[in-house]
């Protein structure tokens, strides 16, 4: 008999009709954690994100990195005979995933309010950019749009240059894992009351809930914020630094205690007792001239150096990895963060692992392979038929 599987959402089974990167991003998170994913796709090419490179044996790692541990059926839901399997697919399912332009659904015959009156426990969760009211609800957008308008890309850079993108996808990701979170919600509400909910989230939403206390301050101060580089707004010293050979470190010493053991380490233990730099708010306030002071002591000696003594000291610090560096990391691989997954197409494929520990519940070795357009059609009327 087979073991059961004691993650906390084995059991649960969601029907995913998202692509490219903010709703898969969701339902990979939610299959981590054990849920059955039916990823319904586009009978003509699928989930847009099969078609960004790179490509290995002309397979997008792009979508494989966001698809894996899932399932695929390919559905055409204007088509009446597909739509007799998508019906079956909600009545067997928990949850349905979406993250089309606000409308689309509707005009499916597939919105709210008719998959909450045929299919009252099934609980309906949509993407997009604006969400699915307000004047800019039916307006289209990507990754770039919500960081530029959330305000994210203006502070994000440095003093007198251009606005940055962040270097990940953060509009997309991050709506992902609220969209994730409310699903887990939506669903112990379920569990409570026995009925669904539907749960609306904008990418556009998210990004001012990322604004941490820049929104906050500026609102009660008026105080507009910008770009800083490395450094913190509100904690100093709280940035990278170089050493003498030009390699670039971070330095995380903003309370009173770390940085007296921060100062002591670098041979500066007048530091504290410096007017200028005698409480968090003073250093905060004198920034700049804390900057110049540590950029004369630290440019004395490599990186490594300064980073070995400030390690001994037990200062929060760290060097400026690669992503070659971080994914092969000793502690990436204790905390089983990067798993191999044998792929037919691709070879050995590696993807993120599950960055949500739980006790009780062990890491998983490897993952199921991303899904071929349409890939497990059969498997899936099959569990559909023995219902």
């Amino acid at each position: 008999m087979p073991t059961p599987d004691p993650r906390p959402l084995a059991g649960v089974v969601v029907v995913d009709l998202t692509r490219v990167l903010a709703g898969p991003y969701c339902t990979l998170v939610l299959a981590n954690l054990g849920a059955r994913v039916v990823k319904v796709e586009r009978p003509d090419g699928g989930d847009d994100a099969r078609h960004i490179g790179p490509f290995v044996n002309g397979t997008s790692l792009y979508f494989a990195a966001l698809n894996h541990s899932k399932e695929s059926i390919a559905l055409d839901l204007k088509r009446e005979a597909d739509r007799v399997v998508f019906d079956r697919l909600l009545e067997a399912a928990d949850v349905l995933v979406e993250n089309f332009r606000p409308g689309t659904m509707e005009r499916l015959g597939y919105g709210w309010d008719a998959v909450h009156t045929r299919f009252p426990r099934l609980v309906y969760a949509a993407a997009s950019g604006f969400g699915h009211t307000g004047p800019l609800a039916p307006r289209p957008a990507f990754d770039l749009v919500v960081q530029a308008m959330g305000g994210i890309m203006s502070m994000t850079g440095h003093p007198g240059g251009p606005p940055a993108r962040v270097g990940v996808s953060i509009g997309d990701m991050v709506a992902g894992l609220y969209l994730a979170i409310g699903i887990q919600a939506a669903l112990a509400r379920r569990r409570d009351t026995g009925t669904a909910a539907k749960v609306d989230v904008a990418m556009f939403d998210c990004q001012l809930a990322l604004l941490e206390n820049a929104l906050t301050t500026h609102l009660v101060t008026g105080h507009v914020p910008g770009p800083l580089g490395t450094r913190h707004p509100n904690i100093a010293p709280f940035q990278a630094f170089a050493g003498s050979d030009g390699k670039r470190f971070v330095v995380c010493a903003g309370h009173d205690n770390l940085f007296r053991d921060f100062s002591a380490a670098i041979g500066r233990p007048d530091l504290p007792d410096d007017p200028r730099f005698l409480t968090a708010d003073a250093r905060r306030t004198n920034a700049e001239a804390l900057t110049a002071e540590l950029d004369a002591v630290l440019g004395t000696r490599p990186a490594a150096a300064w980073l070995e003594v400030l390690e001994r000291a037990r200062v929060p610090c760290a060097p400026i990895n690669t992503v070659a560096e971080a994914v092969r990391h000793p502690q990436a691989a204790a905390r089983h963060m990067v798993v191999e997954v044998a792929d037919p197409r691709i070879g050995t494929l590696f993807v993120a692992g599950n960055p949500v520990k739980l006790s009780g519940v062990s890491e998983a070795s490897t993952r199921r392979p991303p899904p071929a357009l349409d890939g497990d059609r059969s498997a899936i009327l099959d569990w559909l038929n023995a219902r």
